[in-house]
């Protein structure tokens, strides 16, 4: 029978492999197990607490373990979407109450036949996008990848949505679950200044440019001489089958798997595990 785990014990998905303390077991990254706050080991899920085989921490099992409630336990890496997923209830929460002031004893059947409003429903949109890309750049981490969800800019009420942490650098990432498809509009350039629009569905969000390369900056402030890069992902985009990914005053645009093969393609000298740290103390969970 599998155990109940104790109150200083935690169960978590595992960012680095480890080793059961009990049974020997390897448990690869992304794993769900156990850890012991008090012996700062790991252990399997199924065993038991009092399993008689139990054996030493090995020093690869320590350390797995210490890495991921850096991360983790400390720090946080953050849930995905947490911080729109709030907002959407805030405001669904706050447009029934309008709706059953408004309409008395009959607002229970008006909340029910009226439709969400769209400034409402962005929210649920933007939170399923940014969960969706949370889950795929989850299944990258390893020794040479990690990655941080929903984080608070300090002083403000803006956040990054994902930080991915590569031995080349850090890419600061800002999903986007919009429809229609992602085009770059180039204007000028000979006898005019060039002038590069970010157009989706044929209508102009430039803007959203500027809001990476802002928190592009947030970064580089806290970590220095390690190289920043940006990512706008399209989630649920029209891309086409060829080609399609570009780049706008140095930020890419492109979609989950392309931003994922560029992740791992990445190679270089940066401490991934001290950066983490780093960026997890700095930028907390939103």
């Amino acid at each position: 029978m599998s155990e109940v785990p104790q109150p200083s014990d935690k169960r978590m998905k595992l960012r680095f492999a480890g080793v059961c303390r009990l049974c020997g077991t390897s448990l690869p990254a992304l794993e769900v197990a156990i850890y012991e706050r008090s012996t700062k080991t790991v252990r399997c899920v199924e065993c038991p607490i009092g399993f008689a085989g139990a054996i030493a921490a090995t020093p690869g099992a320590r350390e797995s373990a210490e890495q991921y409630v850096m991360a983790e336990e400390v720090d946080g890496v953050g849930v995905a979407g947490a911080s729109a997923r709030r907002e959407h209830e805030r405001r669904k929460s706050k447009d029934e109450q309008r709706i059953r002031q408004k309409w008395g004893k009959f607002g229970g059947i008006a909340v029910a036949l009226s439709d969400e409003k769209q400034s409402t429903k962005a929210w649920a949109t933007g939170a399923i996008g940014e969960e969706r890309l949370g889950a795929r750049l989850d299944s990258l981490v390893s020794e040479s990848v990690a990655v941080l969800h929903d984080r608070r800019i300090p002083g403000t009420r803006a956040n990054i949505d994902h930080i991915a942490v590569t031995t080349a650098g850090v890419w600061v990432i800002d999903a986007k679950n919009y429809r229609g498809r992602p085009e770059l509009k180039v204007e000028g350039g000979i006898l005019s200044p060039r002038v590069e629009k970010l157009l989706v569905n044929r209508r102009d969000h430039t803007p959203l440019v500027g809001g990476v390369l802002d928190q592009i900056d947030c970064v580089r402030m806290v970590l220095g001489n390690v190289p920043v890069t940006g990512a706008l992902c399209f989630v649920e985009a029209d891309w086409p089958l060829v080609g399609g990914s570009f780049a706008t005053r140095g930020v890419h645009v492109l979609w989950p798997r392309r931003l994922a093969k560029l992740l791992l393609d990445a190679q270089g000298s940066v401490d991934v595990g001290a950066t983490l740290s780093v960026l997890a103390s700095h930028f907390e969970r939103a």
